[in-house]
């Protein structure tokens, strides 16, 4: 029997909700943000983004939504996508972790953060050197871990020389990440197994999207596999709005609950509740 402390849990409401294009209000955002740390049932929430709010609009309020959120021990992870987003990011101290989507898909790179690779990489360097200054922590998702549906070379060695080069910036933290829902079973076995052997002192979650009939699969394949870090969405809402691919769902955080024996039915079901009242 695993200790809670060996499995990191990380629920995303931002990555739910960011391709919504009904607006939701600031006040039930943090409502349900609120809600889940109250529970107590996850290590890590995936609150917001400083991005563009042309680009995501519905991330536009991150920072007003931040101040009515009341911290617990229970830590905060905020996407950002270049130099300005992190320094403004880095001036609240209840995020802990600034997350960075880095596509080895060059395709995906520039719809996601209107950069190449190369560029997007630069880019990085600089939030890395930002974090270290203002005591955060980076966390980077390799996005397209698993496939490239735009006729790209995709394979696993791709993968080993991108996480090789961005862990020698002193990044340990990072999630591979299932864009497109690409992964399946064989694949997610094998990247999982290659990458905990080859790079030991980074930790290398899961970030998968997937369909609902898939995502328990994904989770025992990954956790078989040496994984160790988990994201998921209540409900399974949520995707890439950038992916182009009908927002493929998020790995449903109650398959994790379950699946990990964190908290009763009737803590999932008043958390499944909460999020339909916020896009209610």
């Amino acid at each position: 029997m695993l200790n809670r402390e060996e499995i990191v849990v990380v629920d995303c409401p931002r990555d739910a909700i960011q391709g919504m294009k009904e607006m939701i209000s600031a006040e039930k955002k943090a409502m349900h943000i609120n809600n889940l740390l109250k529970s107590n049932l996850f290590d890590w929430i995936d609150f917001g983004s400083f991005v563009s709010p042309q680009a995501v609009p519905q991330m536009a309020d991150t920072k007003e939504v931040l101040d009515k959120i009341a911290l617990n021990s229970t830590k905060l992870l905020a996407i950002v996508v270049n130099e300005r987003g992190a320094l403004e990011a880095c001036n609240f101290d209840k995020i802990t972790y600034l997350g960075y989507p880095f596509s080895i898909s060059e395709v995906f790179q520039k719809r996601n953060t209107q950069s190449t690779m190369e560029e997007s990489f630069e880019k990085l360097k600089s939030i890395v050197e930002i974090s270290k200054k203002r005591a955060k922590i980076p966390v980077v998702y390799i996005s397209m871990a698993f496939g490239n549906p735009y006729g790209e070379i995709w394979n696993k060695e791709l993968v080993f020389e991108w996480i090789k080069k961005i862990a020698a910036l002193g990044v340990v933290e990072f999630s591979l990440a299932d864009t497109t829902g690409e992964a399946n079973k064989v694949q997610i076995k094998e990247l999982f197994e290659a990458c905990i052997q080859k790079f030991p002192s980074i930790r290398i979650g899961a970030h998968f999207h997937s369909e609902k009939t898939s995502s328990l699969d994904k989770i025992k394949t990954a956790f078989e596999a040496g994984c160790r870090k988990f994201d998921g969405a209540i409900l399974g809402f949520g995707g890439c709005p950038f992916a182009n691919n009908d927002l493929v769902g998020n790995i449903p955080t109650e398959d994790l609950l379950r699946y990990f024996k964190r908290g009763s039915e009737q803590q999932i079901l008043e958390l499944q509740t909460s999020f339909q009242n916020m896009i209610a």
